[in-house]
């Protein structure tokens, strides 16, 4: 949601201005470019060269640069910035940004951003309870800034109440939540599934596969940068989610995915099952560890529930349903044949034949076939624009 977007982060005075360090380094973590302005009063809580360390850039606390005599040029600044974050943002500065005061480079470069502002009040209980902050906070909002409210809790003073600034995770989940509200799938909830499932044998092995999760939690991330809502249920891989508002599921086995998306699919709008689910499991689970013992051994196996089939099934005329289908021989063949028979909108074709694509890895080569036999061939691309391929198909199907 924040790739690439230019943000200005203005920190004031306050002891929670430590903060600012943690929500830096989110920033730049969720590939955004930052620049930080300070108040001197923030100074003494937080050194710039540890701002600046975190978002490479220089720190800008002055109108004019010393060591050359330069100024920072605040109309500049704000042209720049996408969006501006006051984090934290003291009574002082809340109260001259409502009055149009303009004393320093930071509240100088406020009145110039034509971008959307976000201000994250901390201070005691009492100055954010007082009368003349809540009418500047009403301010603010009437100009059209964004509010993320003090959070309740222990406060320097030693007191407890309002007051707290967020947290610098939920200043991003809720920056991500507004940028939302403009965006194409805003509204719309998707349900992707990802990474491979594991069948018990004993406590100790199971059957499972290669898949590594990647393409499923690259497109939960694409689909909730496009706006919606979207719930990840994932088989084990290690992988992590930086966008912090994806519901994300932990299953096992193909019995605990069937369950969660069982659970989950009503509701769903858009639904990609990319999970590479065994189709078998051993009939009977040992309790205990099973010793090596004669030369051969033989495992029982049974068909496990075929989640999309299922899906397929239950599918209402507002839900779209995606598929993949990695074959190694009559590849499109078989894709169509899991098209047809799984009732899907379209299926993503990948093939164990193309070098470089499948599983592990971090490229695919697919080809998307829709239910009307249309077919789209496109070459190898890491799965983050593999992700961003198939959004775009399921954008021009919404859109008919």
């Amino acid at each position: 949601m924040l790739q690439n977007k230019n943000i200005l982060l203005g920190v004031c005075g306050s002891i929670a201005s430590y903060k600012s360090a943690s929500l830096t380094r989110l920033l730049v973590k969720a590939g955004a470019n930052v620049k930080i302005i300070m108040t001197r009063d923030a100074a003494n809580f937080i050194t710039p060269l540890t701002l600046a360390t975190l978002s490479k850039n220089p720190v800008l606390v002055n109108y004019f640069k010393p060591e050359t005599g330069e100024w920072n040029n605040h109309v500049e600044l704000g042209l720049w910035a996408d969006l501006m974050i006051i984090a934290p943002a003291s009574a002082n500065t809340l109260a001259k940004f409502a009055n149009g005061l303009c004393d320093n480079l930071l509240t100088a470069t406020y009145l110039s951003a034509k971008c959307p502002v976000y201000f994250a009040p901390a201070m005691d209980l009492d100055m954010w309870k007082h009368s003349s902050t809540q009418q500047n906070v009403e301010k603010l909002i009437s100009y059209g800034n964004i509010l993320i409210k003090p959070a309740y809790g222990e406060l320097a003073s030693g007191l407890t109440g309002e007051g707290r600034m967020a947290e610098p995770e939920d200043i991003i989940d809720h920056i991500n939540q507004e940028l939302k509200k403009k965006l194409p799938l805003k509204g719309k909830k998707a349900l992707v599934t990802a990474g491979p499932t594991y069948e018990a044998i004993d406590p100790v092995r199971f059957i499972g596969n290669h898949s590594s999760g990647k393409m499923g939690y690259a497109l939960a991330e694409e689909l909730s940068s496009l706006g919606a809502d979207v719930t990840l249920i994932s088989g084990p891989t290690s992988l992590n989610l930086s966008d912090h508002t994806i519901k994300r599921i932990d299953v096992i086995s193909a019995d605990e995915m069937l369950k969660a998306t069982e659970s989950e699919f009503p509701d769903a709008n858009i639904c990609i099952m990319s999970a590479a689910v065994a189709d078998y499991r051993p009939k009977t689970v040992s309790a205990n560890k099973i010793k090596k013992g004669t030369d051969e051994f033989q495992i029982d196996l049974i068909k496990t529930a075929d989640i999309l089939a299922n899906c397929g099934k239950e599918k209402k005329g507002n839900q779209l349903l995606i598929g993949f289908a990695l074959e190694t021989d009559d590849e499109e063949e078989n894709a169509i044949k899991k098209l047809k028979t799984k009732n899907l909108d379209f299926i993503v074709l990948n093939s164990l034949q193309d070098e470089g694509a499948g599983f592990k890895g971090d490229q695919n080569k697919i080809t998307i076939i829709d239910r009307n036999l249309n077919k789209e061939i496109f070459a190898l691309k890491f799965k983050k624009d593999v992700a961003a391929d198939i959004c775009i198909k399921i954008l021009t199907l919404l859109s008919v």
